[in-house]
């Protein structure tokens, strides 16, 4: 809808042309510069997959169940409140963990933002999430609840976190639970560089939502392979420390000091709180000190914060 907007030409593709006018449109007609018909525009089926699939790994789920555990007794679980969860199996995952929550204390979310997946639509249906506000539909069943819900409701990236905006959704967030590349010591959080540093991921609205949200929760294995995710300093920051208050792994959770309170209550239910230190000399234990990379003094890549500040580069790879 914004690139729509800004583009000096639009193209629609659609594999149907319908009666004018026809409504509801996302794009209006005075934004479009040409319209192509072709056969298949592609396979639905396909949209949730990659980062976006719904897990069943064991060690994921294991990660999710925890992190709907630590929203549960975070003190901003309550009548109201309002989530988003971020791309990568674990992150999508928490939601189906929160349903049982949900039904045994009697709690309505008003809303569900973001990438919007099957999950989300069905708590919806079931009247568990009051309304969906969709700026990136994950799955084809999301894309489908668009046509049959009308509280499932599509916005642009504008409406969604534009910092700069008369009003931005994430404002209005109280839990994001977002996925990780790599996590350090400081709480920085990588999810555009891997391990070899290169480009692997996209950034989306990871550190739109985490300083906007009242509580910011990464979720990521402690170890992926022989990889450390948690390091002492990222590869590349795309969300600084300072945005993110809780770290869950499969081997414990990191509290941010900032935030002593989420800390006390999380021990408070019995739950396995760690220092980040003692999480990383894990990591260490488990894997070994990886070989540092080895990069050459060519920029490829500019990291820029939501304010359009440059946060961190990103340097071409020593071959």
């Amino acid at each position: 809808m914004v690139d729509a907007d800004s583009a000096k030409q639009v193209v629609m593709l659609t594999e149907q042309l319908l009666p004018y006018p026809h409504n509801p449109a996302s794009i209006a007609q005075d934004q479009v510069d040409l319209i192509v018909q072709i056969e298949e525009v592609g396979d639905a089926n396909k949209i949730g997959a990659g980062a976006t699939r719904m897990t069943t790994n064991p060690r994921e789920l294991l990660i999710a169940r925890s992190a709907a555990e630590v929203i549960a007794h975070s003190g901003y679980f309550n009548e109201g409140f309002s989530l988003q969860t971020g791309t990568g199996g674990a992150s999508l995952a928490v939601t189906r963990f929160l349903e049982d929550k949900m039904r045994s204390r009697n709690i309505v979310a008003n809303f569900a933002l973001g990438g919007i997946t099957a999950t989300m639509v069905d708590l919806h249906e079931k009247g568990l999430i009051r309304k969906l506000l969709d700026v990136q539909s994950f799955d084809r069943n999301a894309a489908q609840s668009l046509a049959r819900n009308p509280n499932h409701i599509e916005i642009s990236a504008n409406q969604y976190a534009n910092w700069g905006s008369k009003g931005a959704s994430v404002d209005r967030l109280d839990v994001v639970v977002l996925s990780a590349l790599e996590v350090d010591t400081h709480f920085n959080v990588n999810v555009l560089t891997g391990s070899d540093g290169v480009l692997r991921g996209a950034s989306g609205g990871h550190c739109d939502t985490a300083v906007a949200a009242a509580l910011s929760i990464i979720v990521a294995p402690l170890v992926r392979g022989r990889i450390p995710t948690l390091v002492d300093n990222v590869t590349t920051c795309v969300t600084p420390g300072s945005n993110v208050d809780i770290l869950v792994t499969d081997h414990g959770i990191a509290v941010n000091p900032a935030r002593p309170e989420l800390a006390e209550r999380l021990k408070a239910a019995g739950m396995k709180v760690v220092s980040i230190e003692w999480l990383r000399e894990r990591a260490q234990l488990l894997t070994g000190q990886p070989c540092p990379i080895e990069f050459t003094d060519r920029v490829i890549a500019v990291v820029r914060y939501r304010d359009g500040s440059v946060i961190d580069v990103v340097h071409q790879v020593k071959e």
